[in-house]
């Protein structure tokens, strides 16, 4: 096992000052989102998308599934934005995590690791990233 938590990328971080990543939900650049086993070795320092240890299977095509941007908004001092949930469709894998990247921007940067904690399962079903409430507390990025 080789995923050790969730994080947002270090170099996702410098990018957002360099204005590499657009979330606007209308004209935003595509972000997508790759499952992977428990082979996989991401950190807070991954810095791209990489075909190494992602799943196969029924269901799932290398490269992830494109995410649907929830506009940015803010509350209080922390802005934060959100995905719509994402469902693999009557899919038969086995992933230990994710990882959300921009595949609009040259080199397809890495933006977070999600680490599941467990291997997830899903045979000839639905295999769904729940993302957490939009909100200053909860959201997957966050910035206070």
């Amino acid at each position: 096992m080789a995923f050790t938590g969730n994080f947002l990328c270090t170099s996702f971080k410098v990018e957002l000052l360099k204005a590499v990543h657009n979330f606007s939900a209308s004209g935003g650049n595509t972000f997508k989102i790759a499952l992977y086993d428990n082979n996989a070795s991401f950190t807070a320092a991954t810095t791209a998308y990489t075909a190494t240890d992602e799943v196969v299977g029924a269901g799932y095509t290398a490269g992830g599934g494109t995410l649907v941007n929830v506009e940015p908004t803010s509350s209080g001092t922390t802005a934060f934005l959100d995905f719509d949930d994402f469902t693999f469709s009557a899919a038969t894998i086995t992933a230990r995590g994710a990882l959300i990247y921009n595949s609009s921007a040259a080199g397809n940067p890495a933006v977070a690791v999600l680490d599941f904690g467990v291997d997830k399962t899903s045979t000839a079903g639905d295999f769904t990233i729940v993302f957490p409430t939009a909100s200053a507390a909860a959201a997957i990025i966050r910035i206070a």
